[in-house]
């Protein structure tokens, strides 16, 4: 209400109770006339009409308010008020940059993996490093700043690797004789010293920063549809290209230089055919054997692999269809839709596979009759063992059981081992079918298909120079097939002319 008190207008108005239950009355004094007071006085009283029965909302109205009046700030329009309480952000407009992105990815309903990808960004990298900052204070600069700071780090990081490296190297005797006493004595200061450095450390790569902006960016979008702020500064900073690596064949130069150094040309290496081939050899005593030959010819991802169900498995009619896939949430194990929506496909399947699915399903059967006869006889031992779960899925654990993606990489190491051959990724097994594809006549685009990727431009960005050197074979049998009535000059001829 509004009064003459001494000569001065007063405004007065109950706002909402507190936490704790306690009345809180807004008062304010000063006004020229009874009409200004009454103006405010109906802006108030607007505002209270806002939340309804909604006793948080009334709350937080009466939070914004209180704060109004102790700081003798301007009462807000109603209009900016709802739209605050709406979103369920701070009404008083000093949302972090933090408190808006624990908001946005809580609010998230993307995939499992994809949610994780966010939240890991948010508290490793965004949180500590702009989160401070007032969301409606935003700005091209802080953002610059930050992944400059990102760059900073990583030269830090990577003097200390370095430096470890170098201690590491002093503070091995590399002999296989014991060393003497006072080499002993050397040894154990310098072991004391390497102790008391940092341990390695990753540094945050150009494709990671490219991710960690575009979680920022999309969160931030996420804020201008909320109409909290009405630009992103995200979407103009420019950082490096975190393209893709190349995908680069084990030639036998590559393989010779890596047994004497241990290093790999690039961090997605392929088999050669050959070598393609004496994994599968040597993997055929596996139980998961194909699963590793359908990965090498088809491409299937690890989890679409595991996930795969007999159900969308056509022997008869060569195809097999993508549907599922098993993947992890830290070490838990669940069923999801494929990575994208063009990774849910048909792809055909050559009559070389078909016959080791066939011979996979045979296994499968005898390994149900074998664990069943076990179950029965733990059983009759008092024992609690189940039969074998009929999950319907063609690759499963031995008592029938979805089969752990992670199981599936443990054995293709081991294979590897065995085979003494020259180290990829159980991922990169899915590169190998591009050299197979190509090495058959595939062109990028029958790549692209049997692979599943969203763009030709992906296959192009990470096979074009794995094709170049399966080119050279197909340009050596281009050239043998034009006779010549003379022999090409060698290069001791050419020296002579």
């Amino acid at each position: 209400m509004s009064k003459k008190n001494h000569g001065a207008v007063q405004l007065r108005q109950e706002l909402p109770l507190d936490a704790e239950g306690k009345r809180r009355p807004f008062r304010r004094t000063g006004y020229a006339s009874v009409t200004d007071a009454q103006a405010d006085l109906a802006k108030l009283q607007a505002i209270l009409a806002l939340p309804g029965d909604d006793e948080d909302a009334a709350r937080r109205v009466g939070d914004l308010l209180q704060n109004v009046m102790r700081d003798r700030l301007e009462i807000p329009d109603a209009a900016e008020v709802s739209r605050r309480i709406g979103v369920g952000v701070p009404l008083d407009g000093a949302m972090t940059v933090g408190e808006w992105l624990d908001m946005w990815v809580a609010s998230k309903k993307t995939k499992t993996t994809t949610s994780n990808g966010y939240r890991s960004h948010i508290r490793v990298h965004l949180k500590p490093g702009v989160g401070h900052y007032r969301l409606d204070r935003f700005n091209v600069g802080h953002v610059q700043e930050f992944f400059d700071g990102i760059d900073a780090a990583n030269e830090v990081v990577a003097a200390e690797n370095e430096a470890r490296r170098e201690q590491e190297a002093r503070a091995k005797w590399g002999k296989a004789s014991r060393p003497p006493a006072a080499e002993s004595a050397r040894l154990a200061v310098e072991r004391e010293k390497l102790a008391a450095m940092p341990p390695y450390r990753l540094i945050t790569g150009p494709a990671t920063k490219q991710r960690i902006r575009a979680t920022l960016r999309t969160a931030l979008n996420g804020a201008i549809r909320r109409q909290l702020i009405t630009f992103n500064p995200a979407a103009h900073v420019e950082l490096a290209s975190g393209k893709r690596p190349k995908a680069v064949l084990w030639t036998d130069q590559h393989v010779a230089h890596w047994r004497k150094t241990g290093q790999k040309p690039s961090a997605v290496m392929v088999w050669t055919p050959p070598q393609i081939g004496a994994f599968l050899d040597e993997a055929e005593a596996s139980r998961l054997y194909a699963f590793f030959h359908l990965i090498a010819f088809r491409g299937l991802r690890r989890g679409e692999g595991v996930g795969q169900d007999w159900v969308n498995v056509d022997l008869d009619g060569q195809a097999i269809t993508i549907a599922k896939e098993i993947v992890v949430d830290g070490w838990t194990p669940f069923e999801d839709d494929p990575k994208t929506d063009g990774s849910a496909a048909t792809i055909g399947l050559d009559t070389v596979n078909v016959a080791v699915l066939r011979a996979h399903r045979e296994r499968q059967a005898a390994e149900r009759a074998e664990w069943n006869r076990y179950a029965a006889a733990e059983r009759a031992k008092g024992k609690d063992v189940a039969d074998w779960v009929d999950t319907g899925k063609v690759f499963t654990d031995t008592d029938g059981a979805w089969l752990h993606p992670e199981k599936v990489s443990d054995e293709f190491r081991r294979i590897c081992v065995r085979a003494d051959l020259p180290p990829i990724n159980l991922r990169d097994l899915r590169h190998c079918a591009a050299t197979l594809i190509h090495a058959g006549g595939g062109d990028l685009h029958a790549i692209k298909e049997t692979l599943r990727h969203s763009t030709i431009k992906l296959a192009s960005d990470t096979y074009t120079s794995l094709l170049k050197e399966v080119d050279l074979e197909i340009a050596e049998k281009a050239a043998a097939l034009v006779p010549r009535a003379r022999r090409p000059r060698d290069d001791a001829a050419l020296e002579d002319v």
